[in-house]
Formats: C-alpha cells, structure tokens, sequence
C-alpha cells in the first residue's frame, strides 16, 4: 500500500504579486512518494498454521538464531549465508516483490529444539560470550544454561520475581597491571532491585552486589560499561554500579523530573495513559536504547528525552510520534520505533527526527538487534523484528543507494546530514558527494530567492565559480548565463517571475505516484515494504523538503533575476568572488604561470592538486590543460567581478582593475567606455599591459582643445608622460613613438620622459633616445646628452664625443645675434672639453680652424689634452694675449703632474737648483714664450718677471738664468732671487725639523725600554721584577720554589 501525505496550502496573507508570492517558503501543495527504502523486511522464520506456539523471544548471534516459545521451548536455527538485498529497491513494494517464505525455502535451517528448556514461556534470552553462557528469563527467574548444549547450569534464586535484564561485556583495563582483560556484567532487575554479576575473563566472580531504588524497575538498559539507565514506573534513574550512585534523569512529560514539571506534548499524559487511566488500557513502558558515541534515547507513551552517558539531557526536541511505540531501536545510523498498533516500523533520523521509510510488519512487538561485540555485522546492521508468529530479517540498501535516493526525490537536507553521520569508509568519495550536495541545495536555495544562504553555501564547500556564475542573468554572468535572454528584454516582472508553488510543483511532476494499491491481507508471513513522506512539522521546518535537487536550473522556468532581486544577488555573490578570487591566487602567477605551491592551501582538499580541482567543473587530464583551466576560471572570476562592481556599485571597480587582474579586456573597455570612465580605462589598459591602446586613447583626448568636457582628466601631455614614464625600458620603441606630439606641445614636459629622477628612465636605451632626438631636435639631444653625463655619469665614449661635436658645431654657429646667449654656452662647452676625459681630442681638432678667435681657448684645451703644452700656451701668450689664462694652464698642468709624481716619490725634497738634468717643466716653457718669443712677436718683461717671482722656485736656476738677457738689470730679479732663497732654507728647515723629531721619539723608545712605562701592569723595562716568597708556587707545575732556580715566564 502506498501511504501519501498531503501538505495543506497555506499563505499567510493574500497577495496579488507573483514577487511576493515567492518569498512564502514553503507553501505548496504537492504530493510526495516515499522518501527512501533504507530497509527490506525478509521472513526467515514463520510458524506454520498448526503450530499453536508463538514466539516470545529471540537471540541472534553468529550463524545461530535462538527463539523462545511460549510453550518453554527453544528452537535453534542455522542462519544460511547472507541477506539477498535484490528487494531493497527505491520505492513502495509491489504484490509481486513481496518477500515471502517461498523465495528463500532456506534461509534458515532448524537444527534442534529443546522442549524441556523452560517449564513456562521464555520471556528473554541473551548470551555471556566469554563465559559461553545463556541466560534466560522465565516465570519471573534468571536461569543461567550451557551454551554448547543448552543445559540448565544454575537457577539464581536471588532474581525470583524478577522482570527484566541486561547483559553486556567490555574491555578493561587493570588499573594496577595496566593488563586488558574482558568484564561481562549481568544486571538483573527485582521488584525494586538491581542486582549484579560479574565475569572477569570467563571467571565468574563470587560477590554479587544489590541496589535498591525508589519504586520498581521495569526496564534496564546499559549506557556504558558501568553505567546503567533503568527504567522505573514512573521516571528514569542513572545508576552507577562503581559507586552505587543513582542520579534521577529530569524529562518532559511521562518521562519524570521535578515535581510539578510539565513539559510534555500533552500535559504529560499521552494517549496510553488516559487509555490507562480511564478506559482500562496498559501504561506504557519505558524505553531506552544507545544511540550513537555517548548518547541514549529514552521514551516513555509519546514522550522522548536524549541525554548522555551522565543523564544530562542533550536539549534536542522531541520525536513527532502520535502513537507511542512498542520498542525501539537503533541500527546504524538510524533510529527505529515499532508502532504495534499499525503494524509498522518507523525509520528516522536520529538528528533531525525526519521520518524516512515506514516498512509494514503485521503484529511486530520487538525488535532485536545484536550489540556489536555479539554480531560481526556493522553496529547491527541486520537486525530482526518478531512477532508471535513470524521473524523478518532487516536487510539494508547500501548506503551510496540511499544517498542516491534521498538526492533523487529532493531531500537534499536529509542527505547531507545522513553523510555527515556516516563513517568515510562507508561510502565512495563521500566528500566529493557530501560537496556536491551542498552545492544541489545552495542552487535551490538561489532559484528560492534565498541569496545569502544560497551563496555562503557555494563559499563553504569551494564551489566551481563558473558553476555559481552560470545562475546569474547575462548582465553577471555574459555568455555562460543559463538565461536565454538579458532580464527585462521581452518580458515584464509579473511575466517572468515564477511563484514558488509552481516552480516546485513542476520540479515534483516526475515524483507523483501513478496510483496506489491496497494492502495484501495474507498473514504474517507477508512483509510489506511501504514508505511515507515526513509530518507537516518536519516538512516547515527543513530547508529543501519541498524542492527537487537539479544539476542545471532550467532554462525559462525558474524566476529570472532583474530589478531589487538582481542587485541583492549580486551583492551577495561578491563576497563568493572575493573568495575565490583569493583561492586561485594560491596556485597562479598574474603572468598565467602556476606558483611552486608546498603546504597544503585548501582544508577541504588532500593535496594542491585536489585544492585546484576544487575551482574546475571539469578534472583536466593535464598539468597544462589544469593550468589552462585554472586561466580560464580566473578570468572568468574577475570579469563576473568587475561586472558586479560595475552594476550595483560603480565605484568599486576602480581598485579591482588597477590592481593586477586577469578581467577580459573587451568586457572592461565595453563597459567603461560606455560609462564615459576613460581614465579608469586607461588604468586597466596599462595593467593588462594594453600599452598602445591606452596611449592611442591619451592621444586622441590629449589633442583635444580644453574647452572639451569628455574625459577632461586626460587632457594636454601631462598624462601622456605620465604613463610613459611608468613603461618598462623594452618598450622603447613604443616610448619615442608616443613621445613625439608630447615634444611637440610642450618640449620641456616631454623630456621629462627620458630626464626624469627614476630608474626607468635611467634605464632607457641610451642610443636609441639620442638618435630619436637627434632627428627631431638638436638641442635636444644636447640637453639628453648633459644630463646622462653629467647627473648620471656615463663614461661612454661616443656619448662625450657627440657632446663634443654638438658643443664645437654650436660654438661655431654662435653669430652677432646670439652674443647673449654665448658666454653660457661657451662656459659649458669649455668645461666639458676641460673635464672629460672619455673624447678622442684628435677628432674635435680637426673640427676646430686655427683662425677663428672665438675658438681659441676650445683650442688650446684641446692641445693640452693632446700633451702639446707649448702649442697651447702660444694661443693664450701670442693669440689671445691673456696671461693670466696662460698662467692657470700652467698651474693646472704643474698640478697634475705634481700628484701624478707623488705616488712614486719616496716624499724627499730637493732644491730645484740640484735638479741640473730633470724635465723642464711648464713655467720654463711659459718664461722661453715670453722672454725668447718667436718672430715677429717682442719679448714681454712684465709677465716674464711676474712668472720669475711666483714660480721662480719650481725652475732648474741655470736653464731660467740662462734665458734672461744680459741687459735686464738685477735689482728686477730681487724678487726672483728671494723666492729661490726662500725656497731653499724652507728645505732646510724642514729636514731639521724632521731630524729633531726623530730624535725626541728614539729618547722616548730608549726610556721606556729601559726604565718601563710607569703603567700599571703594563711594560716594565729592565727594573721589572720578580718577588718570590715561601707560599710562591709555580705557574705551571704548581711545585713550591724553595731553593731551585727561577724561571719568569714573559708576559
């Protein structure tokens, strides 16, 4: 039978709009299938028709199944091979797929039964493993029997009129030894008593312990190995056989607590106990089952309560039963209930409490599934139902099928929370499928109009940006949209915007059932598998249970992004590009090169592999096809980002593109040209390294009169040398192409291109600058020329021989007009042919008439770097007649050769007059000038006398004596003859000036050798001595002195 729950439609208010209709969640009006087979129902043991036992209890453990009848017999079954799990299908069981006793004739075998095993019913079974123990109850008495031949071993007497017990077994530790060993407890439960044994290693231990509690126990359950949940009549008690301490659990309702405390659905009182209490019927047992690591599920009529293992409730709401359920259980990762009265088991979620799957079993009271250290199988899975006539086993559906399933018919919460519970080894990838998921229901969520919950979902699991892109409108997303056309093109809000009720009504036209069936009244060998969706409770409050999980959101069909709703879309959808935006700049260069990445950047990837997967819809099967991807989505991101920016907020994208980027070029340029941003698009050209389009746009708004409000910024040449002062040195053909009109409009401006104090302009070509100026502007080149040499002190040859030339060239084209202009020009030229020294002097010789008087002295400092001093000194004597510039030349040249024989002088002066045979030097060839000039010019007394007078001194006497004529009369050489006298004795002086400080330091030297330096442990001289008294010991073999020689070590 298929059983179908109706959601009603409820709106909170009308409303007119289709807009306002989608904000309602979850208002719809559908009808929905089961949600998921996690179970299939087998009957592998029925009683046949005239067998009039019915079965009371049951144990499974290996291959073997015990059941109690109510007669006191106990049949042994051998269970055959595993479950057949081809029944466990998606969907409610047909008439056909029916599990019946037919199907598998040998599931189980009967190998013996033992009728005399109980004189009455045997209520309860269990097994002491290690001690190869059966314990059973019967006729209110725990009985304790072999395992192996199912013997009666021991009556215990102390558990007469007793109602239930519980068994478990563990591995301690000796606290002394520290030596594991395995503890079996066995807790028995007497009227208000709850008494202990103890197996330690199979060794039963000889002292029993007994607890008393407030009222009689109705149930006992272990929460751990020491701890023990017992159910009383009237509440829960946590006892703790260690200390024997009892701890009362506080809960709603029928559950217990303080008195006066009424937290139950109902008042705390459910249905069973008004049935009790007014119509005759049975109070309800209080349940309890372990749950999970550290947790327990404690139910009594309709009431729940899960605490942990110290009895603290975990404040998780209560279980939406309306009937309260017979037993219950839990079988990994699920909770069950059997409801007695509809002859069915309930399957839920013990965290969300959703129900997944009903499974019809006519008349099951109990549920029994083996603790893991009894069953092999994994934390239970494949427990058994009885009823008193039939035993199903409960075989599962892989836990990838019932992914698929819950994935299938949209329950996409309910999936993610059921992979979170389960282990990894369980499933295939299942981070990859628990991503995947997440990314199904932040898609719903979007198409839900729920942006924020819908984007920080893509941001938790690193979801592919193109994937999350594509469910923008074309105006985000451009051509990967999911959109057919841009919003707002063809089709107004109220047309195009699609309520909720009608988007998932479609989406869950696939899940409407095709009809129902009715249920098979066969008995109880027949089990059907039907399921039904979750109570109205569970559906308002889950996320996703009203909506289909798709992989592409269709296209048309869900609501179309324009108006308030684009704008607070993609305000949202920033902080997600931020953050991918961030995550591809762990692997990838600005220059699409992938960075050499070690630690591990990604906490939900393995390795960096994994990491740049996580960013890709597709995995490449390559390194460069991953890099290429990787490219590919990072333009992708930027573009989307700037895209964003640009429409909700302009004025944010500035720093997007003046930062390094990987945004599409034609997208950038489109937009910013449309929005007149010219200056900002000439920042994102230059950071593409879009230099000639950028420059082409500064020219053509630069040239521009100024009247011209369109891109007023980029105005005049300021920009243009601006942004070519900012390009690198190899793009120095782009560089002189672009300066050109600067350097027409303002040439001062322009130089500043190839003049500007920073190291790229310092770093420019230089050749190729001087050329291009070359051609355009002499003056120019010069000026190019001066500041390479002279600020940055380039020592290049040809660069000095141009400015040379260029200096020559202008001096000689300096005319009457230009008399102004010329001494600034010929001061500068004159330095420089006097500083450089990086020119071929030969070359500017040639360059320079022997005629032309405005070139004299450019001449004659030609001549001196050539070495032809007496060529140079008769320019300035004869030509130009300045004695004065004559005498600096000499100075200058007597200086330079003076420091250049410095170095190889051992630093003794002589006499000039004892030089007889050394160099003339450039005052005797000044002093020959003037006093034995050439013909036709006259001596010249005057000058000659003065060169006597002032450098008399650095000539040999006997060639300067010879040169003066006889007829010069001697009272003119006074000065002359002084200056040698003065000369002379100044040698003197100095070498007894030498000689008596050399002498007063040899006194000193001396003193000090002979009578020390009167400092404190410092030289002694020859008065150090040595005071030896009769304690004095030897420094190095610490023998007393005594009489022996002495030996004083130096200091």
């Amino acid at each position: 039978m298929l059983k179908l729950w109706i959601v009603p439609y409820v709106l909170r208010k009308p409303e007119d709009s289709a807009l306002r209709a989608l904000k309602s969640e979850y208002s719809l009006l559908f009808i929905m299938r089961a949600m998921l087979s996690a179970f299939t129902a087998r009957p592998i043991v029925e009683l046949k028709q005239r067998d009039k036992s019915k079965i009371e209890s049951i144990l499974a453990y290996g291959d073997r199944l015990l059941v109690g009848l109510n007669t006191g017999s106990l049949r042994v079954y051998r269970v055959n091979g595993p479950i057949d799990n081809t029944q466990a299908q998606n969907g409610p069981t047909t008439e056909d797929q029916r599990p019946s006793s037919s199907s598998k004739p040998n599931a189980v075998d009967l190998m013996r039964e033992e009728e005399k095993f109980s004189k009455h019913k045997i209520e309860q079974l269990a097994i002491v493993k290690e001690a190869n123990l059966l314990v059973s109850l019967s006729n209110a008495v725990v009985s304790i029997h072999d395992l192996q031949r199912y013997q009666l071993q021991e009556t215990l007497i102390k558990t007469k009129g007793a109602t239930a017990f519980a068994v478990t077994s563990n591995i301690v530790k000796d606290p002394s030894t520290d030596v594991p060993s395995i503890v079996s407890r066995l807790a028995v439960a007497v009227k208000r008593r709850v008494i202990l044994w103890s197996w330690h290693d199979s060794e039963l231990d000889s002292d029993t312990s007994e607890l008393t509690l407030v009222t009689g126990v109705k149930t006992l359950t272990w929460a751990t190995g020491t701890k023990l949940v017992a159910g009383l009549a009237s509440s829960y008690v946590l006892v703790n056989i260690e200390n024997s301490a009892v701890t009362d659990i506080v809960g709603p309702g029928s559950i217990g607590g303080a008195p006066g405390q009424d937290g139950g659905r109902f008042g705390g009182v459910g249905v069973s106990t008004i049935s009790y209490m007014g119509l005759g019927g049975i109070a309800p047992k209080p349940l309890a089952t372990k749950l999970g690591e550290g947790e327990m599920l404690l139910a009594k009529d309709i009431n729940t309560l899960f605490i942990d293992t110290e009895g603290q409730s975990l404040g998780r709401r209560q279980i939406p039963w309306a009937v309260a359920p017979e037993a219950i259980g839990y079988s990994y990762p699920y909770l069950l209930a059997l409801q007695a009265t509809k002859g069915t088991m309930e399957v839920r979620n013990p965290e969300t409490l959703t129900l997944l799957q009903t499974v019809s079993l006519p008349n099951a009271s109990q549920l029994h599934i083996p603790q893991p250290n009894i069953s092999l199988a994994h934390a239970g899975k494949g427990f058994l139902v009885l009823s008193e006539r039939c035993i199903w086993r409960m075989g599962a559906l892989d836990y990838d099928s019932q992914i698929d399933a819950l994935v299938d018919r949209g329950r996409l919460d309910e999936a993610i929370n059921l992979l979170g519970m389960l282990e990894d080894a369980l499933l295939k990838d299942k981070e990859s499928r628990l991503r995947e998921i997440k990314m199904l229901k932040a898609q719903i969520l979007f198409d839900l109009r729920r942006y924020r919950e819908s984007l920080d979902l893509f941001t938790e699991v690193s979801a592919p940006p193109r994937r999350v892109i594509q469910l923008f409108p074309p105006i985000i997303a451009g051509d990967i949209s999911s959109y057919s056309q841009a919003p707002g093109s063809t089709q107004g809000a109220d047309k195009s915007a699609v309520s909720e009720n009608e988007y998932n009504t479609r989406n869950h036209k696939d899940l409407r059932p095709q009809g129902s069936q009715s249920q098979d009244e066969t008995g109880a060998g027949d089990a059907e598998s039907s399921q039904q969706s979750s109570d109205e409770t569970q559906t308002a409050t889950n996320d996703t249970a009203s909506v289909s999980a798709t992989t592409r959101r269709p296209v048309g069909e869900a609501p179309v992004l324009e108006g308030k709703d684009l704008k607070a879309a993609t305000a949202e959808l920033r902080p997600f590009l931020v953050s991918a935006r961030t995550r591809l700049q762990r692997y990838l260069n600005y220059d699409g090169t992938l960075k050499d990445t070690v630690a591990r950047p990604d906490p939900t990837a393995s390795n960096t592999q994994e990491a740049q997967e996580l960013l890709l819809e597709h995995v490449p099967e390559s390194a460069e096809e991953r890099r290429q991807q990787l490219v590919d989505t990072a333009r992708l991101v930027d573009t989307t980002l700037f895209r964003a920016y640009m429409f909700a907020s302009p004025s944010l994208a500035g720093p997007l593109f003046r930062l390094d980027n990987f945004c599409d070029p034609d997208v950038v340029k489109e937009k910013l040209i449309e929005t007149c941003r010219y200056n900002d698009l000439v920042d994102f050209l230059y950071g593409k390294g879009l230099h000639q389009q950028a420059l082409e746009l500064l020219e053509k708004f630069g040239k521009r009169e100024q009247g011209d409000e369109t891109a007023s910024q980029l105005a005049g040449p300021q920009r243009t040398v601006t942004y070519l002062q900012n390009l690198p040195p190899e793009m120095i053909d782009l560089i002189l192409r672009f300066v050109e009109w600067p350097l027409k409009e303002n040439p001062d401006l322009g130089m500043e291109v190839f003049l500007a104090d920073s190291e790229r302009a310092e770093s420019l070509p230089r050749h190729k600058v001087l050329d291009f100026l070359q051609k355009k502007d002499r003056a120019l080149a010069v000026r190019y020329l001066k500041h390479i040499i002279q600020e940055l002190n380039d020592t290049t040859p040809s660069f000095h021989q141009r400015l040379a030339e260029e200096y020559i060239r202008r001096l000689r084209q300096q005319g009457v007009s230009t008399k102004s202009a010329r001494p600034e020009i010929e001061g500068d030229a004159l330095d420089f042919l006097r500083t450089s020294r990086y020119y071929q002097p030969y070359k500017v010789l040639q360059m320079l008439p022997a005629d032309d008087p405005r070139l004299y002295e450019a001449r004659a400092i030609i001549l001196n770097k050539m070495g032809h001093h007496r060529q140079a000194l008769d320019i300035y004597v004869f030509k130009m007649k300045d004695p004065s510039k004559a005498e600096d030349y000499c100075n200058q040249v007597q200086l330079a050769e003076t420091s250049s024989s410095i170095k190889s002088t051992s630093g003794h002066r002589s006499l000039a007059t004892d030089l007889q045979d050394s160099t003339i030097s450039i005052y005797h060839t000044l002093l020959s000038l003037y006093l034995s000039p050439p013909p036709p010019h006259k001596p010249q007394w005057a000058p000659a006398l003065d060169i006597l007078a002032k450098h008399g001194a650095r000539m040999p006497a006997s060639s300067t004596l010879d040169l003066i004529p006889e007829v010069l009369p001697i009272q003119k050489l006074e000065s002359y003859f002084r200056g040698r006298i003065r000369s002379a004795n100044t040698v003197v002086s100095e070498n007894r000036l030498v000689a008596a400080l050399r002498s007063a330091v040899a006194f000193s030297e001396e003193a000090k050798l002979r009578l020390g330096d009167d400092i404190p442990g410092g030289h002694g001289g020859r008065n150090r001595h040595v005071l030896i008294t009769e304690d004095r010991v030897c420094g190095v073999c610490y023998k007393r002195f005594g009489g022996s020689a002495i030996k004083v070590l130096p200091k």
